[in-house]
């Protein structure tokens, strides 16, 4: 996207902001959460007390010489970043950077007995096999009775609201949303999403996913009905080439999601067994493009995922980081048209995001300021609020 003065790329430098507490808290407490999933060598340990150091009073380093992906960096930024402040790049940026300097930490990358295994796999598990996750597999039991353009709408909420078991399987009560001051949705084109569906008549769904384990679970499930129902051919799931932004879903995230709705029973299995069939058949595709775990907007997208995104009835672009490079991760205004800032993407996209950082576009007037009158600028961070956003 190009320089705009009125919308500031965000950076992480204001003492105070939501992006500064990422970077000089947020950023310190995973470091200490991974070292205590595992029985990491001293190695490792040392890497990781190097990392703490760096991301909070350092500057960005290059990649090794010999790192897999330095290509790749350098062409995402890394030279034109390196010897600066984490704080003073942009946020999407070293967030990114992040994760990747913490995967070289633990060995991920490297050769050895730690290759390849995902320091935030234990979270992702806990959270998959919780209580939690129980009862919200159990509603689906009774869900299946409800007509299908209901269960419809319902896992489009579920999947909206992610890990909010108390909005994962049930709709919004008839008329609250419409009247109350300060809509817990605070933009709905949910009816011009089904509209797209309905006249692509089958097609393609792609699925940019966002988080692993109970926040996956409602995506495959809307994938299932879909699928299921005819109102799409086939999917295609984008997931992430490896772990990233603590529970972004990876490939062994989604079988892992699988196996545990086919173990479930009931409707959640039924569900689980026609998602395994799909991949097998192909009607199911997964991609782990590795721009998934770039730090840029999709704007800079490649060619060949744009050729990806391209043909589809419509991209659904999960979750809030993902929101973020969709649209850029700037100051916008918020009554800035969702349509104007998302005229690069490929085909028609629709984003479900729970708001949980700064950015945000194509809000009435009229909302945004009972937003403000109510919440200051809470709303923007909290997670308290979603929105479902369309640009055909």
């Amino acid at each position: 996207m190009p320089d705009d003065p009125t919308a500031p790329v965000i950076l992480g430098n204001e003492p105070g902001s939501f992006p500064h507490g990422v970077l000089a808290e947020r950023h310190p407490a995973i470091i200490r959460q991974v070292r205590e999933a595992f029985p990491y060598e001293p190695r490792q340990q040392r890497a990781l007390d190097a990392l703490l150091a760096n991301c909070t009073e350092g500057e960005v380093e290059p990649l090794p010489a010999d790192a897999h992906d330095r290509e790749l960096w350098e062409a995402w930024g890394m030279d034109a970043h390196a010897g600066r402040s984490w704080y003073d790049v942009p946020w999407l940026w070293s967030e990114s950077w992040f994760y990747r300097r913490l995967l070289d930490a633990v060995g991920y990358f490297g050769p050895g007995p730690w290759r390849g295994i995902d320091p935030f796999r234990p979270s992702k598990l806990a959270e998959l096999h919780s209580p939690a996750t129980d009862e919200e597999l159990a509603a689906l039991d009774d869900l299946a009775a409800r007509p299908a353009e209901e269960q419809a709408r319902a896992l489009l909420h579920g999947s909206l609201w992610g890990n909010r078991a108390d909005l994962g399987f049930r709709l919004s009560a008839g008329g609250a949303e419409e009247t109350a001051p300060v809509p817990a949705l605070v933009a709905d084109d949910s009816e011009r999403l089904w509209s797209l569906l309905d006249t692509a008549g089958g097609g393609t769904l792609c699925l940019v996913a966002d988080n692993a384990g109970r926040e996956l679970v409602p995506d495959l499930l809307l994938v299932a009905h879909l699928l299921a129902h005819g109102r799409i051919d086939r999917a295609v799931l984008h997931v992430k080439p490896h772990p990233y932004y603590v529970s972004d879903a990876t490939p062994a995230d989604v079988v892992d999601a699988l196996r545990r709705l086919t173990a479930a029973g009931g409707a959640a299995a039924a569900y689980g067994r026609g998602l395994w069939t799909a991949l097998s058949e192909g009607r199911l595709t997964l991609r782990a493009h590795p721009f998934s775990c770039s730090p840029l907007p999709y704007d800079r997208m490649p060619d060949d995922l744009r050729a990806d995104f391209a043909p589809a009835a419509v991209t659904l672009v999960k979750g809030d980081l993902n929101y973020r490079r969709l649209v850029g991760d700037r100051r916008w205004p918020p009554t800035t048209p969702f349509a104007d800032v998302t005229a690069h993407f490929p085909g028609p996209v629709a984003a479900l995001r729970t708001l949980k950082s700064d950015v945000i576009t194509g809000l009435a007037a009229e909302t945004e300021a009972a937003l403000v009158a109510a919440e200051g600028q809470r709303w923007r961070t909290g997670g308290t609020h979603a929105l479902i956003q369309v640009r055909a």
